[in-house]
């Protein structure tokens, strides 16, 4: 479907692309340090773990929790919008010898990368509250249709005024409303020095 996008518009979207890759040039993105956060393996490995079925990583990064997810026994598809990411995650999937199928696309044009679910666990781990916000509901769509009934959505995200750009940033009453069909059955703060949260949604169980 042809999009009509401001020229505004745009020029959120080509920003986000370069911060992104900017941050990978230079081997520093704050979210990707390489260590599995515990948020995951609680659900995971927990007193009443999830049966391991399919995964999608939404802004995957270099790997690593799409590799762990595929280590306990996922089936796991994962994506990011950085070429340099993606390559480096491809070398982290191959050394583990571990199951992962990464592409390199936009978390909100999943239906140009042929990955149609349905899925029963997706894990964002501050993408979407780098989206600018004219592409959210994109994002919620491309999920809402990929999830199999019950489906979890375990997202951290960094909360509005955190970093000095006012496009960026996530709250539970704007995934309330982005999210129709599911529900935010938890919230629980971060421990970052800025306001960070994990946000875990579940998809209705009788939802068309």
């Amino acid at each position: 479907m042809n999009e009509t996008r401001t020229a505004v518009q745009l020029d959120q979207e080509a920003a986000v692309r370069r911060e992104l890759e900017d941050f990978y040039r230079d081997g520093k993105p704050p979210w990707d340090c390489g260590v599995t956060p515990p948020e995951l393996v609680a659900l995971v490995e927990g007193p009443e773990p999830l049966t391991p079925g399919r995964a999608l990583e939404l802004g995957c990064g270099t790997g690593t929790n799409a590799v762990y997810l595929a280590r306990h026994g996922w089936r796991v598809a994962a994506v990011d919008l950085v070429e340099r990411a993606v390559l480096q995650a491809r070398e982290k999937v191959l050394a583990a010898d571990a199951e992962v199928t990464v592409l390199c696309a936009d978390a909100t044009r999943l239906d140009e990368v042929g990955l149609p679910g349905p899925y029963d666990l997706f894990f964002d781990l501050s993408c979407f509250c780098g989206i600018p916000p004219h592409r959210r509901d994109a994002y919620a769509a491309g999920l809402t249709e990929r999830a199999a009934p019950g489906a979890l959505l375990l997202m951290f995200g960094y909360g509005p005024g955190a970093w000095d750009d006012p496009i960026s940033g996530v709250t539970a009453d704007e995934l309330r409303d982005r999210f129709a069909g599911w529900d935010l059955i938890d919230v629980t703060p971060g421990t970052n020095p800025v306001p960070t949260f994990w946000f875990t949604l579940r998809r209705s169980s009788g939802a068309e």
